[in-house]
Formats: structure tokens, sequence, C-alpha cells
């Protein structure tokens, strides 16, 4: 005997970005008019850093406004992000008597909604959340698109799930607390998204990149705009990366592998910047982006104070392999994605946006890196 069990439906997982200046309020605006409903409970995840800049007075105004909050802080920093510490936020949100009746509430960087968001979309077997993006490297990539994971020894991103929050704010303001390193990072995703995407943002940012990295109020809000503008538009074509959204990980492959082999020593965004650099290298050997566009990629991410060689420390036979542990690889053969000159992706075929590439190739380029 067998029975069939028919469980189609359409979820609209639709929800806002909104870019502006001290969002506090207008957070708290929005979760009073029905953000998440009826909703009274919010569980506040932060780390040690931002706790104090903008977690707080968040927290607090949440309170002063009838909900009932809780602050979780976690350590700051990509160490943080694993599953020891979601472990951690949920006997935390467990012990102060959260249950399925509350929202998650995320506010810092790329670690706090990635693993927030993990947090959410498997406590209860799912609750609400909401991104407060406090970094600009969250800005361009980690609070945008629904991808939410930790980090595991062997790689970054490998345990994870798609949950897309309620909203997104993209508070501009915060940029102003970041470490002169931190604002460095976030751009290297900024270039990313110029470089497969946005021929126009790339040529904005060689002629304004300095004006970025001394919080420019008007080059702060054009870069939060388009990169927002360039991930919504692959995510919505492909929000579980069945194809297209496969491009956002231009620069990855090689990115990821050194973040882990650093002992990430090196930040997300340092390390994608070795990253691009390495895949516009490659690039230009198989024909895809020429030599004067591939000088081009490598001088603005040296122009924004990021590295474009592959530190002395790094064990380049060990960083070989652990490209390997990339999500891309198939029937373990390495996978690239590849830009086509500047604002535009090579496509191999049918949604097929990753060429194979065999080992030697790649350590040729790491070789001489």
């Amino acid at each position: 005997m067998k029975f069939y069990c028919e469980l189609k439906k359409v979820v609209d997982d639709s929800y806002d970005i909104e870019i502006g200046h001290k969002l506090s309020d207008t957070l708290i605006n929005d979760i009073q008019n029905g953000l998440v409903g009826k909703i009274k409970k919010f569980a506040v995840v932060t780390d040690s850093i931002v706790e104090n800049l903008y977690a707080k007075e968040i927290f607090d105004k949440l309170i002063a406004n009838g909900f009932k909050a809780d602050l979780f802080v976690i350590p700051e920093g990509e160490k943080s992000k694993t599953r020891p510490m979601k472990e951690f936020v949920e006997d935390s949100m467990l012990n102060k008597g959260y249950r399925r009746d509350c929202c998650v509430l995320a506010i810092g960087g790329g670690v706090v909604t990635d693993l927030a968001g993990f947090v959410a979309g498997t406590f209860g077997r799912g609750v609400p959340f909401i991104n407060y993006a406090t970094t600009l490297l969250s800005a361009a990539d980690a609070s945008v698109g629904g991808k939410t994971a930790v980090d595991t020894p062997l790689a970054t991103n490998l345990i994870g799930m798609f949950n897309q929050p309620k909203k997104v704010y993209i508070d501009i303001d915060t940029w102003k607390t970041l470490p002169a390193r931190q604002l460095s990072s976030g751009l290297s995703e900024t270039i990313k998204h110029a470089c497969l995407g946005d021929l126009e943002m790339f040529e904005y940012l060689e002629k304004n990149i300095e004006k970025v990295l001394q919080n420019n109020v008007e080059a702060c809000e054009f870069i939060a705009e388009r990169n927002c503008r360039v991930k919504y538009n692959v995510v919505m074509k492909d929000e579980r990366e069945s194809g297209l959204r496969e491009i956002l990980n231009l620069g990855h492959t090689v990115g990821r592998a050194i973040e882990t082999v650093s002992d990430y020593k090196l930040l997300h965004g340092e390390a994608l910047s070795i990253g691009m650099v390495a895949q516009v290298k490659l690039g230009n050997e198989l024909g895809f982006i020429s030599e004067e566009n591939m000088n081009r990629v490598i001088s603005l991410y040296k122009r924004a104070n990021l590295p474009i060689t592959i530190p002395d420390y790094i064990d380049k036979n060990v960083l070989v392999k652990k490209l390997y542990t990339d999500k891309k690889v198939r029937d373990g053969k390495l996978r690239f994605v590849f830009q086509k000159e500047i604002g535009d992706v090579m496509c191999f075929g049918d949604n097929a946006y990753g060429l194979e590439i065999a080992e030697n190739q790649i350590a040729k380029i790491i070789e001489n890196m």
C-alpha cells in the first residue's frame, strides 16, 4: 500500500531592502506596524563589537516600546561562525524561554547575519528573522539573498540553508565606525559585483574609490544601491543556486580556500581579493578577459588597500588541495566561474556558469602569485 502526499504550494519570500541613515527608528516603526505579524518577543543576536555600538540602542528601543527582548552576544570575527556557536545561541534562547513565537533580529556584519539567519531557520523548525547590516561587507553580500551558514574546520559555509529574512536594513551611517581594514574588506565584494554585472559601477569605483574609503555619503549611497541591484537581480532569477546564482561565487574558489588555509588571519574580503586576482589571471590565459581589463581589476583591488598576492605563510600546495572543498566541485573536478571582460560573466552552456578546470592550470597561477 502506498499514498501520494501532495504538498505543492507557492511561497512568497519577497522582502524589502531599505538603504538609509540611522534606521533604528524605522526598524521599530516597521515592527510596530506588523513587519513580523503579532510577534512581541525578539532574540537580538549581535557580536562583541556591535553590541555597544548599535545593538544595545536597538534593544533598549524594543523594550521601551513594549516588546520583550534579550541580547545574545557572540565574540566578533569569523571564528564565531561555527556549529558550537549556533548551539550556544540556540541554548541561550531556550534558557530564556524562547519558543516558536519569536523573531530573530540580527544586528551586525556577515558573521552575525549568516549565523542568526541559520539559527532562525532551524529554531522551532523556523521562526522569522530580520537583518540590520552594520558593515559594508554585510551590506554588499551576506545580509541580502538568504544564504545562511556556518563554517567547519574543512571549509567555509559548508553547513547551512537558504532562508530569506523579513526585511534587510542597510544603515550606511554604521560604516563610519568600521576600521579601515574592514571597510576595504567590504569593498572586495563590491568590486566583485561590478566585475560580474555592472560595468558602470566598476567605472564609478575607478574614479571614486578613495571617496568610499573616506566614507563620502554620496559614494557610499551609490555603491550600497548598486550592490543590492546586482545581487537581487541574480537572486530573483535563481534563489537556490540551481545555475545563475553560481556567478556570485566569482573569485570564491580560491578566495574561500585561502581564507580557511590562513586560519582566518585574512578577512573574507582580503581572501576574496586574492581569489579575484587568480580568477582574472586564469581568465586571461583562457581568453575570457583582455590583459588591459585584467590589469584594471587588479589595480582596483590594490587601490582598495586589498592584497593581490598570496602571503608567504600560506603553503601553496595545501592551498591547491583545499580548492577541492569548494561547493562548485562536481565529481571531484574543480569548477570556476569567470568574468567576461568587465561587467559580465562567461556562460558555458544552458544555465551553466562553471567551467571545469584542471588542477595544474590553477596551480600554475597560484605558484606565480
